[in-house]
């Protein structure tokens, strides 16, 4: 579970080494997000000659988090950081980045990302 101003790790190959929350998308009021919630997001470090720099907005889905998801039956999936993939727009939910490093909740393909499912190296 993400709110604003929460920082991200990035778990794709685009250059992009952090990011800052600074919307979460789903309705005018809505303050928290959960593995699979779309998120706009600045960058905060990427490295040098990629196609991102500090300061750009980029839309991303949350793949991790450190709080714990409560799943409907009954059991609970946590990892240890915050991460998030870098998407081409919020509509065809295509990353951008080629490669998913670390593991990702079965959520985010049941939500329909399915190319990021196939992309990481393990679904949990």
């Amino acid at each position: 579970m993400v709110q604003h101003r929460t920082m991200l790790e990035v778990a794709d190959n685009t250059g992009v080494k952090q990011l800052m929350v600074i919307q979460i998308y789903g309705g005018s009021k809505r303050r928290k997000g959960a593995l699979g919630a779309l998120l706009g997001c600045v960058v905060k470090r990427a490295l040098p000659n990629t196609q991102f720099k500090k300061g750009d907005k980029v839309k991303t889905v949350l793949v991790r988090t450190r709080k714990e998801f409560r799943r409907s039956d009954g059991t609970y999936i946590r990892f240890s950081e915050n991460a998030g993939v870098i998407l081409e727009n919020e509509t065809s939910k295509n990353p951008i980045g080629t490669r998913i490093f670390g593991p990702i909740a079965r959520e985010v393909k049941e939500l329909g990302y399915a190319k990021i499912a196939s992309l990481a190296n393990h679904v949990v």
